[in-house]
């Protein structure tokens, strides 16, 4: 049924894999629910009758039905969006530098035009007035001027889409030189967003630990669950031989259940354990007490109501981080990683990559506050993320970067988006803002440095010793410094803002 005709009071159902249509109340069923768009929690969350659910999020495992309590406008996604539009409305328009600069010249120019008609004048020679006059006027054309910061805006621009960096807001990109502090979000960003096998334990020597994956990968292959596809893809990439399940049935919060070739096996967590009366091992609790410590998501597979083995699954760290970070401290910036995860994973994936500071358990409009607080601390803040519950924050940092993988939301609210979801090309950002920024000024110095002495040149200031500009000679001196400021400006297409340029 359309979205539109949903009314509150209503009763919806949510089948596995769907999305939930408004905020609600469960009233029948238990499942996972996936709410990392909201959250940033990567891993699904348990939810059962009674609980609520956000619209936007994603169900898991069974069907759950869902009274709805809010739609449209009341929705926390609509209420994510308001504090993005409050924030973005908080920002000051920056005036343009060139154009104050080349607003003053032509007062200067016009100025000293008529002073040196005057004064020339004054001497008692008309002919000499008009030209010297003129040639003021021509020596100081601001062209120069005018060109020194739109030329690197343009050529920057060019060089930013070149290397996958949109430019969305070019106050933005000349912002980034000035930050101190990145702010990354960590599923998506830092992270991959989606969890991988990262260790296969078995309880006893006699069944290998490829024999413990092939068994929860036959039990997992008929679910959707994301923790079962990863199961699944790591039997698969190990080329293990998966036999075929059959009487698949799924327990939500409680993990699955199937026949393998004779056998009853189980695959699920502690709830699964606790259910059937079963008891780790001692052959696996070393593993399983390091797994939890790291904050990885531990599965046990069960088998004829004998625990065979675990498996702990985490949210991959995407192999560029470190070099990103590393090379941010290279810069003198400092590193802070924001996330709606628990804080054992997040101290875990922090620790691996060297981040200064590690946020965690943030919810949405705590990411905004979290932003607030760092800013009063005095730290020019560019917030990095990907999804809904990003967006408030990139809206509220002095630069939004959103990577290109992200959400409509986060692209919306960001003034730089990246292509590529490598976070190193966040270090190409920073060096193109400091490349386009020194251009900047070597092409006002010269252009103001040229007005300053050629204008008094073309004044006549050296007439008594016989140096004398003409107004053809004023205007080759114009061309010129045009042609140097636009030479200049070329010069930083040789920046390398590229993700291998930056490691």
């Amino acid at each position: 049924m359309p979205l539109t005709t949903l009314a509150t009071g209503d009763v919806v159902l949510v089948r596995p894999g769907a999305r939930v249509p408004a905020d609600g109340q469960i009233v029948e069923g238990q499942a996972e629910v996936d709410e990392s768009m909201i959250t940033g929690e990567s891993r699904p969350v348990d939810k059962e009758t009674g609980d609520r659910v956000v619209a936007g999020t994603v169900v898991a495992g069974s069907s759950i039905r869902v009274r709805v309590s809010a739609i449209g406008e009341d929705t926390a996604l609509a209420g994510i969006q308001r504090m993005v539009a409050d924030a973005q409305n908080s920002r000051s328009n920056a005036q343009v530098l060139a154009d104050r600069f080349a607003a003053v010249l032509f007062y200067v120019a016009l100025g000293s035009g008529l002073l040196t008609f005057v004064v020339w004048s004054l001497l008692g020679d008309l002919n000499a007035a008009i030209t010297r006059a003129v040639t003021v006027l021509v020596i100081s054309c601001p062209h120069a001027l005018g060109l020194a910061i739109p030329l690197v805006i343009a050529i920057s621009t060019a060089v930013s889409a070149k290397n996958g960096i949109l430019v969305k807001d070019r106050m933005a990109l000349e912002k980034m030189r000035n930050v101190n502090t990145v702010l990354f979000d960590k599923t998506g960003t830092l992270t991959e967003g989606a969890h991988i096998v990262a260790g296969v334990a078995a309880a006893s020597p006699n069944l290998p630990d490829d024999a413990v994956l092939a068994l929860a990968a036959a039990v997992e292959a008929d679910s959707e669950h994301p923790l079962a596809r990863a199961i699944v893809t790591a039997a698969k990439e190990r080329g293990l031989s998966v036999a075929r399940a059959n009487g698949f049935r799924a327990n939500a919060g409680r993990g699955v259940e199937a026949t393998v070739e004779g056998a009853t096996v189980a695959v699920g967590g502690p709830a699964m354990l606790r259910e059937r009366n079963l008891t780790i091992p001692d052959s696996l609790t070393a593993s399983t007490r390091e797994w939890e410590g790291r904050g990885a998501a531990v599965l046990h597979v069960v088998r004829n109501d004998e625990v065979v083995g675990a498996l702990s699954l985490e949210d991959r760290v995407r192999p560029e981080s470190r070099e990103a970070i590393d090379a941010l401290h290279r810069d003198h910036v400092r590193v802070v990683m924001i996330t709606g995860d628990a804080r054992a994973v997040a101290d875990s994936v922090g620790a691996a990559i060297g981040v200064d500071e590690v946020l965690a358990e943030v919810l949405p409009e705590g990411k905004q506050a979290e932003v607030r607080k760092l800013q009063d601390r005095g730290a020019n803040i560019a917030m990095v993320g990907d999804g809904v519950n990003d967006a408030p924050a990139l809206a509220q940092a002095n630069v939004g970067i959103a990577i290109g993988a992200g959400t409509d939301v986060a692209i919306a609210s960001a003034g730089v988006v990246l292509a590529t979801s490598d976070p190193r090309a966040v270090v190409g950002v920073r060096k193109l803002s400091q490349a386009s920024y020194r251009k900047m000024i070597q092409n006002l110095a010269w252009a103001v440095g040229y007005n300053v002495v050629a204008i008094p040149l073309a004044a006549g200031v050296l007439a008594p010793i016989g140096f004398v500009l003409n107004p053809a000679a004023g205007a080759v001196m114009m061309s010129l410094s045009t042609i140097i400021v636009a030479l200049n400006a070329q010069l930083l297409r040789r920046a390398d803002v590229s993700v291998e340029g930056t490691a």
